[in-house]
C-alpha cells in the first residue's frame, strides 16, 4: 500500500469492554479532534455500546470478548475499508485526553513517522512499583529488538498510519498484542515516533495485570531478533 496523503482522515479508535461510565466523554472529546471516531465494544454486558452511539461514535461490536488484541484488529480493518489515512488509538476508560489527538495528527503531517506513540512523561510518580518496572522492562526490551528507543512502549494512546495497518492484524492476547504492533512495524522498516501525553487517573481500575501480562509478553517477544545500531540512542520525542 502507497504511503497515505498527510491530509487524509484522521480516525479515533477506541476500544472498550464495560466502560459505559466513561466512554460517552471519551467519545464526544474525540469527535472535537478526529474526523471520524470508532468504538469497537468488545462483547460488554453493560451499555458501553449503547451510550457510544449516542454520544456520536460509529460502533461495532462483538458478540464475545476477544481481548484487546481483536478489538483493535477490528477497527484497522475497518478503517482501512472506510479510507482512513491514519488511526489514533486511545482506551475508552478516560485516561487519555483526547484533547491531545492534536498532538499525535501534527506528528503525522509533518514528519515520517508511520507510528507515533505516546509518552506519559509524569505517569509514573503514580503508578504503583511493579507496575514502574513492568513498563521500564517492557519499553527496554522492545527499544532494543526495534533498534530505535521508544520510551513508553506500554501507552496505548498511539497513532497508525494506513499503511502500517495492514501488518499489525496479529493473534497476540490482551496488552501483548500492543506490544507485537511495535514489533511488527519495527520490523518491516516504519519509523516509530513519541510525543508526550497526560494521564489522567481516576476511578477505573486498570485492566493490566503486571504479572500474567509479563509472562505473556515474554512468550510473544522471545521469537522477535535483537536489532542494533539504528537509532537507540534517539527518542524520537516530537516527531
Amino acid at each position: 500500500m502507497d504511503a497515505p496523503e498527510p491530509s487524509g482522515p484522521v480516525w479515533a479508535l477506541i476500544p472498550a469492554y464495560r466502560e459505559a461510565k466513561a466512554i460517552g466523554d471519551v467519545v464526544r472529546g474525540s469527535r472535537a479532534h478526529a474526523d471520524h471516531v470508532l468504538v469497537v465494544d468488545d462483547g460488554s454486558p453493560d451499555r458501553t455500546a449503547d451510550v457510544a452511539r449516542e454520544a456520536g461514535a460509529e460502533v461495532i461490536v462483538h458478540e464475545v470478548n476477544r481481548g484487546k488484541g481483536g478489538a483493535l484488529v477490528t477497527g484497522f480493518r475497518h478503517a482501512l475499508e472506510q479510507g482512513a489515512a491514519a488511526v489514533v488509538t486511545l482506551d475508552g476508560d478516560g485516561q487519555h485526553d483526547p484533547a491531545e489527538i492534536p498532538r499525535f495528527a501534527e506528528a503525522f503531517r509533518s514528519t515520517d513517522a508511520a507510528v507515533v506513540v505516546g509518552h506519559r512523561v509524569d505517569a509514573e510518580k503514580a503508578m504503583p512499583l511493579i507496575r514502574r518496572w513492568t513498563n521500564r522492562y517492557m519499553s527496554w526490551s522492545i527499544s532494543r529488538r526495534l533498534g530505535q528507543r521508544v520510551p513508553d512502549t506500554q501507552c496505548g494512546f498511539r497513532l497508525y498510519r494506513a499503511d502500517v495497518l495492514p501488518h499489525l492484524f496479529t493473534e497476540a492476547q490482551g496488552f501483548a498484542a500492543e506490544s507485537e504492533n511495535l514489533l511488527r512495524a519495527g520490523a518491516q522498516g516504519f519509523r516509530i515516533a513519541s510525543v508526550p501525553v497526560s494521564t489522567i487517573y481516576g476511578e477505573e481500575r486498570s485492566k493490566i495485570r503486571p504479572l500474567r501480562d509479563t509472562w505473556r509478553f515474554n512468550r510473544m517477544i522471545v521469537k522477535w531478533p535483537v536489532r542494533r545500531g539504528r537509532a537507540l540512542k534517539n527518542s524520537g520525542e516530537g516527531g
